[in-house]
């Protein structure tokens, strides 16, 4: 099984995905997909990560906004626009991870909220460690099936998810109403999506209490990998 990791910047961070995805099985190989080379042609599936802000020209964003990066990254975000498009065409399973999830709406057509403000912040935002928060999920969708009716997630967010993209559904919001997850509004005859604003990755290595929020969508990722590549 090969499955095809976008690159966020970091090593280290790259490397949680990595150790989260394998959970030490010998049988997945976690590829590395950026601008510098990988084509996720030869994967089984996709994961989008986490990382930079989306240049704002994507979504039809200003950009002058409070906690703009000092650099955004247009080549990454050209490059897995198109690799998402690839993934979706060659009927790939997705999964989507903070910028992943926001990645995923801009391409179905959706908007980006900017900065989720002073208060937001105080409890999305990363700043000396990731901030913690419930999420409720809602009853009937695909999330619900995996992680049941609610948790805690860890948050490392300044952006969300504004105008929702076209054929997308909202599995989950945080109490303040910031949505927190995306699936198929009607997942028939297309390949399984998934994406969240949390971090399982970095749950996995904290060792949070709720492994269904993380165990459990990793789990029915791979299960959705063997399901395509079986056929």
């Amino acid at each position: 099984m090969r499955i095809g990791l976008t690159y966020t910047g970091s090593d280290e961070k790259h490397n949680n995905y990595v150790r989260w995805i394998q959970q030490q099985n010998a049988d997945i190989e976690v590829v590395k997909l950026s601008v510098e080379g990988g084509d996720v042609t030869g994967c089984d599936a996709l994961v989008l990560s986490g990382g930079v802000d989306i240049h704002p020209s994507f979504y039809g964003g200003s950009v002058h906004y409070d906690e703009k990066p000092e650099q955004w990254k247009e080549d990454r975000d050209k490059f897995e626009i198109a690799t998402l498009g690839r993934a979706w065409e060659q009927g790939k399973p997705v999964l989507g991870v903070c910028r992943g999830m926001q990645l995923i709406n801009i391409v179905r057509g959706g908007t980006l909220v900017q900065d989720l403000g002073k208060q937001g912040n105080e409890k999305h935002k990363y700043f000396k460690a990731d901030k913690q928060h419930m999420v409720m999920i809602e009853k009937g969708s695909m999330l619900f099936g995996i992680s049941g009716e609610k948790g805690e997630v860890n948050s490392a967010h300044h952006q969300a998810i504004g105008q929702l993209g076209e054929g997308l559904h909202v599995n989950c919001r945080a109490e303040d109403g910031t949505i927190e997850g995306v699936e198929w509004a009607d997942p028939g005859g297309k390949p399984f999506m998934l994406a969240v604003q949390w971090h399982p990755e970095r749950m996995f290595t904290n060792g949070f209490q709720d492994r269904e929020l993380y165990m459990n969508i990793r789990n029915r990722f791979i299960e959705e990998i063997k399901k395509t590549t079986a056929q």
